[in-house]
């Protein structure tokens, strides 16, 4: 008997401080803003348990907190704007903290006119110091259309951030700050966790600063389709951690990290009907975020690495299903990923993989579905070179594709090797005489692929805005562009007119 309560003890121990801080959590808000009635967050401390020995668990939570705390800050995003019903322009937390599981069960949240003060944040979420000079990782939906960034540290001291990069496709940023000594925390290897082993969650949730909860690992390879969802990620890598640890708006680019107090996710979602914490979090892992920082620090731009195949995740049923009433196929549902197709220069045909192929492992990985394929290759570089192994009529082959960037290059690039579309982030094509002349322009071009957190996004220009000149010249295609911006530094000032026929002059640095 007594074997056995210990053997329930860490779980009970975990179950009483949930439990506690749910409770306490709903009394908080549901109390006036004076909140004088303190005894729920009282309460978990003065739990006790007679005769159980509850110190391993509780030390390795209080060593951890004490490392993480520190090193997670706040951020504030600022931006004037006018909010609509523009998913462009939703809040910054509805998709990431809403229902981006189809709905089930949750009503959106409507949405009003309202101006966002210039001296009031559009939305708040967290970051992780990763440097003892000022380097800080956090989510790119937290920092997205931000005119000014404020991070403010756990002791209170705030600072002005200048935003380093970002990467729609993991939701991934990197800020600096300008300070030294900072608390900072290690990046663990995220390959090596285990689904049952402690996670901590530290951020500051709906206003609460430095709150930190505890669960465990649910899952592993997580891919939700909440990065391509919405449009705003081309590539998306998904492969998040799952953990149960309590996560709520205000999470968002938080840690998630071991009883060692390393770093091993960055959290990024919740699936939720409510917006808010109904058991599931997750977490972009450790190994990924880390690539990402460091490709943005090196090269001002992430290098990513392709294997130039079109695919079908095996393991998703209804994804099969639909492929072949399309394809009039009889692909069987199952175990990895089926080539479908390549790209163009891709790797992959070029090292021998044929359509009908079943790729089983990358490296030393196994790919079990698209999550697996998208991790395993999502973290290298242009240029590197992966074993794969593949099934061929239930015969198992091995091959080296050496991977490349999407222009079918093999070597890295900087921010000078980008093309002026890739710096200010859009495409341009002509707009018709006739459209001209209807709508009394003499020029004019259509902006496309508009970049997520770019900046002529920055600028408020989404996908077929009209963009009439820059720096006071007509501009009529692409070309245009590109000759007023090629070698250009400074300021740039941009005409463009919105879907209601407005016209607005707006300005950003160029890149």
């Amino acid at each position: 008997m007594k074997s056995t309560l210990k053997k329930l003890l860490p779980f009970a121990v975990v179950g009483v401080i949930s439990g506690a801080t749910t409770v306490g959590t709903i009394q908080y808000f549901g109390h006036n803003s004076n909140n004088e009635d303190q005894g729920y967050f009282k309460s978990a401390s003065n739990v006790s348990f007679a005769g159980m020995n509850t110190g391993a668990v509780g030390d390795d939570f209080v060593k951890a907190a004490k490392t993480t705390v520190p090193a997670v800050v706040t951020i504030k995003n600022y931006q004037s704007r006018t909010s609509s019903n523009r998913a462009s322009e939703q809040d910054l937390f509805d998709f990431f903290f809403g229902d981006p599981f189809g709905g089930k069960g949750g009503q959106p949240r409507q949405k009003q006119q309202q101006q966002v003060p210039d001296n009031m944040p559009s939305g708040m979420g967290s970051g992780v110091i990763i440097s003892p000079d000022g380097y800080i990782i956090s989510n790119n939906h937290v920092v997205a259309g931000a005119n000014k960034l404020e991070v403010v540290l756990s002791n209170k001291k705030s600072y002005i951030a200048t935003l380093v990069g970002t990467d729609p496709n993991t939701d991934i940023s990197l800020l600096k700050i300008e300070e030294k000594g900072l608390p900072y925390l290690n990046f663990a290897n995220s390959d090596n966790i285990e689904v049952g082993q402690w996670a901590l969650a530290v951020g500051n949730p709906l206003g609460l600063n430095s709150t930190v909860t505890a669960g465990i690992i649910s899952a592993k390879g997580r891919g939700i389709g909440i990065l391509g969802g919405q449009g705003k990620a081309a590539n998306p890598i998904e492969s998040f951690i799952q953990t149960d640890a309590a996560i709520n708006p205000g999470n968002s680019g938080g840690a998630l990290v071991n009883t060692n107090g390393e770093l091993i996710g960055i959290n990024s979602a919740i699936q939720s009907t409510t917006g808010y914490y109904q058991g599931y979090g997750f977490a972009v892992p450790a190994n990924l975020a880390r690539k990402i920082v460091e490709d943005i620090k090196k090269f001002g731009i992430v290098q990513r690495g392709f294997l130039g195949v079109q695919s079908l995740d095996l393991s998703d049923d209804m994804q099969v299903q639909a492929y072949n009433k399309q394809k009039k196929t009889n692909i069987k549902s199952g175990s990895g990923v089926y080539v479908t197709g390549f790209g163009d220069s891709s790797g992959a045909e070029d090292a021998g993989l044929k359509i009908g192929d079943v790729i089983t492992k990358i490296d030393n990985s196994d790919v079990t579905d698209f999550a697996d394929l998208s991790i395993a290759i999502g973290s290298k570089r242009p240029g590197d070179k992966v074993q794969v192994a593949y099934l061929r009529n239930g015969k198992e082959n091995m091959t080296t594709v050496t991977l490349k960037d999407q222009k079918g290059g093999t070597s890295t690039r900087t921010k000078a090797d980008l093309s002026i579309g890739e710096k200010i982030g859009a495409d341009f094509e002509p707009l018709s005489e006739r459209f001209k002349t209807d709508y009394g322009l003499t020029s004019g071009v259509v902006a496309k692929n508009v970049s997520e957190g770019s900046e002529m996004a920055k600028i408020g220009i989404v996908d077929n805005y009209i963009v009439v000149e820059i720096n006071g010249k007509p501009v009529n295609s692409q070309k245009d562009v590109e000759k007023i911006l090629d070698k250009y530094q400074g300021n740039v000032q941009v005409k463009f007119v919105d879907e209601y026929g407005r016209i607005y002059t707006k300005g950003f640095k160029m890149p």
